[in-house]
């Protein structure tokens, strides 16, 4: 794969997967829990990417964080916040309506004898 191609196909999965990410935090979940939500979707996402994106969504309060030290290794629970429920509902709407959208143009494409 070129360069480019991977870089133009990171940006493209960059805000999926924080659809991806916030759809999964309507319960509490910890990182590994998260990632194995996720991955069981066919979405794969490393850990070193998904840490960085959780603080980031607290720090803008779309999810909030509470540790759990009743089990013999403290996990971090993320959850969406009211605010991120709101976000992820817009957001939700908007996918589907982009996603539509670029089908359509990618089918008219394909009709069109351009693919």
């Amino acid at each position: 794969m070129s360069k480019l191609l991977n870089s133009l196909i990171t940006e493209m999965r960059r805000g999926s997967l924080t659809l991806a990410v916030l759809s999964q935090l309507k319960s509490p979940q910890y990182g590994y829990s998260l990632v194995q939500r996720l991955e069981s979707s066919g979405i794969v996402i490393d850990q070193s990417t998904l840490y960085p994106l959780l603080r980031r969504l607290e720090k803008q309060e779309l999810v909030t964080s509470t540790w759990d030290t009743s089990e013999s290794r403290p996990r971090k629970y993320y959850v969406l916040s009211d605010y991120g429920y709101e976000i992820f509902n817009e957001l939700k709407a908007e996918w589907e309506r982009t996603s539509l959208q670029l089908h359509n143009l990618l089918q008219g494409e394909e009709k069109d004898g351009l693919n």
